[in-house]
C-alpha cells in the first residue's frame, strides 16, 4: 500500500507517528500547503525511509489527482478540515485512488426551517458520487477517524454482538481535559468546531426520518468512564447521525457532544458578532474570512499537549434488547490520557485519538479484512476485526453495562473487559 496524506496539522502529524510502528504500507507521502509543517511530519519518524513530504493545495482537484500519480499512491487519506473534502475526493476517483476521510462533505441549512428540517446534508455531495464509485472498483471510506469512525464501529458491535433489537444509538463525546495557561484554547480545530456546533443538529427517528433541533439543544448530564466523571452533553451536527441509519437497525440515532456552558458561551457570541461566517469581508483593503481570522488568533490545537491535562472520552451508548431478549443498556468506549499519548506518541490526546481509528482502517484495508467498493461508512464492515487490532495497536477499548430501565448512563459503574460482552 502507497498512501498520501494529505494535511500534516495536528491529526496528520499523530498519524504520521502512529502509523510509524506499522509494517502494513510501503510509502506514506505527507503533503501540506505548507511545505515546512509537511517535513516537520517527516522529521518526527526521521530514519524512516518510507515517509516524504511533499506539498500539496488540496483545493485543487487536478493537484490532487497529479500527486497521486506522481507517486504511485494507491489510497489518499485526508487530514485537513471538510472545506477540502471534494477536491480531494474527487481527485482520488479521477487518480483510480481508494479514499479515506475523518470528516465529511459540508452541509447547509434548509433555507426556511433550518431547526426543523435538513437542507444539504453532511456527506450527501460525497454519496451522490457513489455510483461512480462503484464502478470504477475503488472505496471512498467516508467519516474513519473517532467520531465520526470509532464511534460508528461500536454501533455495528453492537448490534452485531449484543443486540437482537435496538430503540436507540446515542453517541456520546466527554473529556476533563485542560490547558494551563489559556483562558480559552480548544484542542481540536475551530474552524471544524463552530461548523459542527453552530449548524442545526439532525436527529434521526425510524417513524420522523431525519429533523433538525436548534444548535445546544436538548441538554442531558452523561457521566463517563475512567474518572471523567458528569458532563453535560448537547445535540450537534455530526456524521454519525446520517450514517448509522444506512446500514444499522435503529429506532433512533443521536449525537451530543460534552462542550461545557463556557464553550458553549463564546461560540454563541461568535456567531452574534458574525465572526462565525467563512464569505469573505474586506478589512483595510484585504478580503478575509472571519472564522479564518478567528483559528489565527487562537492557539494551534497540535502545539497544546505539552500544556493539557486530563482524559477524553468518545464512545456509543445504545440501549434496546440483548440477545437473550431482555432489555439492556451499554456504553462502548475509548478513552485517551493526555499524559500517555504526550508520553508516548508526541500527541495531545484529541488529536492522536482521531488519528489512530484511520490507520487501523488502512491495515484491516491492506491485508484484505476489509474491502469493497463505492461510497461507504465504517457500519459497512465488520467490526470485530478493527477492535481487536485497536487493541493490538496498545489502545483498547471499553464496554460498560447499564441499569435497564434507566434513561441514560447516569452513573460510572464498573467496566467490563471488551472480550466480556
Amino acid at each position: 500500500m502507497r498512501i498520501l496524506l494529505a494535511g500534516a496539522g495536528g491529526v496528520g502529524s499523530a498519524l504520521v507517528r502512529i502509523a510509524a510502528r506499522r509494517a502494513f504500507f510501503d510509502r506514506l507521502v505527507v503533503t501540506d500547503y505548507d511545505p515546512a509543517r509537511a517535513e516537520a511530519a517527516v522529521a518526527a519518524v526521521a530514519g524512516d525511509s518510507r515517509f516524504v513530504a511533499d506539498r500539496l493545495d488540496a483545493s485543487d482537484e487536478a493537484a490532487v489527482a497529479a500527486a497521486l500519480a506522481r507517486h504511485g499512491c494507491d489510497v489518499l487519506v485526508n487530514a485537513v478540515d471538510p472545506r477540502f473534502v471534494m477536491p480531494l475526493f474527487r481527485g482520488a476517483l479521477a487518480a483510480g485512488a481508494d479514499y479515506l476521510d475523518m470528516a465529511m462533505s459540508l452541509s447547509r441549512p434548509h433555507p426556511e426551517r433550518p431547526h426543523e428540517q435538513p437542507g444539504v446534508k453532511l456527506g450527501d455531495e460525497q454519496f451522490a458520487m457513489a455510483e461512480r464509485w462503484e464502478s470504477a472498483g475503488r472505496l471512498a471510506l467516508v467519516g474513519m477517524g473517532v467520531e465520526p469512525g470509532l464511534s460508528d464501529v461500536f454501533a455495528r458491535y453492537a448490534a452485531d454482538h449484543l443486540f437482537s433489537q435496538i430503540d436507540e444509538i446515542g453517541v456520546r463525546d466527554g473529556a476533563n481535559l485542560a490547558v494551563a495557561g489559556y483562558d480559552f484554547a480548544p484542542s481540536f480545530s475551530i474552524w471544524t468546531t463552530i461548523e459542527e456546533c453552530l449548524n442545526p443538529p439532525v436527529v434521526f427517528e425510524r417513524d420522523r426520518g431525519l429533523y433538525t433541533t436548534p444548535p445546544f439543544s436538548e441538554p442531558e448530564v452523561f457521566d463517563f468512564p475512567e474518572g471523567i466523571g458528569p458532563v453535560e452533553c448537547v445535540n450537534v451536527e455530526h456524521e454519525e447521525v446520517l450514517l448509522m441509519p444506512r446500514w444499522l437497525d435503529a429506532r433512533r440515532v443521536t449525537f451530543k457532544y460534552g462542550l461545557g456552558q463556557e464553550f458553549i458561551d463564546v461560540l454563541q457570541t461568535l456567531h452574534k458578532l458574525g465572526l462565525d461566517r467563512t464569505d469573505e469581508v474586506r478589512v483595510g483593503g484585504v478580503a478575509v474570512s472571519p472564522r479564518d481570522v478567528v483559528a489565527a488568533c487562537l492557539p494551534d490545537p497540535a502545539t497544546l499537549g505539552e500544556a493539557m491535562s486530563g482524559k477524553t472520552c468518545a464512545g456509543t451508548w445504545v440501549r434496546g434488547l440483548g440477545r437473550d431478549g431482555a432489555p439492556r443498556q451499554v456504553y462502548l468506549y475509548h478513552v485517551v490520557d493526555n499524559a500517555w499519548s504526550m508520553r508516548e506518541y508526541g500527541s495531545q490526546a484529541v488529536v492522536w485519538q482521531t488519528a489512530i481509528n484511520p490507520v487501523v482502517a488502512l491495515e484491516l484495508l491492506a491485508t484484505g479484512a476489509w474491502h469493497g467498493a463505492g461510497v461507504l461508512g465504517p457500519e459497512a464492515f465488520d467490526a470485530a476485526p478493527f477492535l481487536e487490532l485497536l487493541t493490538e495497536y496498545g489502545s483498547p477499548w471499553g464496554l460498560r453495562e447499564e441499569a435497564p430501565g434507566v434513561p441514560g448512563p447516569l452513573a460510572d459503574r464498573p467496566a467490563l473487559l471488551p472480550s466480556e460482552p
